[in-house]
């Protein structure tokens, strides 16, 4: 198993500062986000070391790290662009727009084009339905209102 890196070890304990002491499951989210962040990715062993560092069991973590579609369980490329299918982007010709990315990119979802830059993920509702259909790239940069015209610049400049 590798160990978590003093940087990571250091924010977590930032972290359990904000709840009680025995409350320690209360941080899992954030040191999963630490670690990925670090690493790129979460193995087995990260959820294990997590899990060891904040005492509680390991499938306590695993469940966080499964659940949320924000945590990558295997590596990806250098960007992670999520796309919403939801209803509102879906009512807002998200089918297209996929469909054009699908082909632009030569991958499918929960794939890695063959550079290694680009990881295609399907996401659940992004909460800004107003400004569908939705990108989030990296899970920081959010791209509104996106056509198959912004998403060939997006990807242009991020080459």
């Amino acid at each position: 198993m590798t160990s978590l890196s003093k940087i990571i070890t250091k924010k977590i304990d930032n972290e359990l500062l904000k709840y009680p002491k025995d409350q320690k499951k209360s941080a899992v989210m954030a040191a999963l986000q630490f670690v990925q962040a670090e690493e790129g990715w979460l193995s087995n062993d990260n959820i294990g070391e997590v899990a060891k560092y904040l005492d509680i069991p390991e499938i306590a973590v695993m469940e966080v790290a499964t659940f949320y579609n924000m945590y990558d369980l295997k590596p990806i490329g250098k960007y992670k662009l999520s796309i919403c299918t939801n209803v509102s982007c879906m009512l807002r010709g998200v089918d297209s727009l996929v469909s054009h990315v699908k082909n632009t990119l030569n991958i499918d979802f929960n794939q890695i084009t063959h550079d290694g830059k680009f990881c295609l993920k399907e996401s659940e509702c992004m909460g800004n339905c107003d400004a569908a259909p939705m990108m989030v790239i990296n899970n920081e940069k959010m791209h509104e209102k996106l056509t198959p015209e912004k998403f060939d610049s997006i990807i242009k400049e991020l080459k």
